[in-house]
């Protein structure tokens, strides 16, 4: 039997890079998964490409409107909601003086209130099914500590591991366990994007941000979405039951706590 057989889960941010892994993952272990991305198009070729158990949803998670309409897609689609990745979110950096209103309102809308209140949404159709369930929040190494640069997103994820705390202490009376991930750096084209910002502002080379990171890693190199799943499916599985309000690192040894 598999660790995740019958059950029906919702993915943000799942057309691609970690959230894609995570779908695999799941399905390898018995999931239904809905592939929820902003871009639809791009979450239709995910789902078609990873099979029948995966579909596609739209989903701007800024946009109660669109959280609502996704979760009632998944229960319309698979009869329930057993499980929930929070994974969409945003990055930018800048100098603690030049950071705008606009990038902070944006990555807090999608970071912080896409975690909230998906988060929320969620947890309501479990309560109203009646025998609890798994919601997982995508954290980061950034959200224990500072960086120079990147004030505004590694506050954002110290919100999520603070949200997590307090969620799951509120929601484990009904049978939902609420944890998080916080994984450290990533591989991938989000973070070539991150490398491009940073030779800007640091005046570095491209890819020389990125290489740098990588020889800090204490396990000597960048994650790829593979190294994340393991935590996903143990969070989302029976094996998790007596689990509340955590937040994993899985960062290569980068963070401890």
């Amino acid at each position: 039997m598999k660790r995740l057989d019958g059950k029906s889960a919702l993915i943000t941010g799942a057309a691609r890079g970690i959230g894609r892994g995570f779908a695999e993952s799941y399905i390898a272990e018995g999931a239904t998964v809905g592939i929820a991305d902003i871009n639809l198009e791009a979450a239709q070729q995910t789902a078609d490409e990873l099979g029948p158990h995966a579909y596609a949803v739209h989903i701007d998670v800024a946009d109660q409107a669109s959280i609502d309409a996704a979760i009632a897609s998944v229960v319309d689609r698979a009869g329930k909601l057993d499980i929930l990745i929070n994974n969409a979110a945003l990055f930018d950096a800048a100098e603690t003086v030049d950071i705008t209103r606009a990038s902070y309102d944006k990555l807090y809308a999608v970071n912080v209130g896409g975690t909230l209140f998906t988060m929320q949404a969620a947890a309501a159709q479990m309560i109203k099914q009646g025998h609890g369930g798994k919601i997982i929040n995508m954290a980061s190494q950034a959200g224990r500590r500072g960086e120079a640069l990147v004030l505004v997103y590694c506050s954002t994820k110290a919100a999520v591991i603070s949200m997590t705390q307090s969620a799951g202490l509120n929601l484990i009376g009904h049978g939902i366990n609420v944890n998080a991930i916080a994984p450290g750096v990533v591989d991938g084209a989000h973070w070539d994007h991150v490398d491009a910002m940073f030779a800007k502002l640091e005046g570095k080379k491209p890819g020389q941000k990125k290489a740098e990171v990588a020889a800090g890693v204490p396990a000597g190199r960048f994650a790829v979405p593979a190294d994340l799943t393991g935590m996903a499916i143990f969070l989302a599985s029976p094996e998790s039951d007596y689990i509340v309000s955590q937040t994993y690192n899985v960062d290569g040894g980068q963070w401890m706590s």
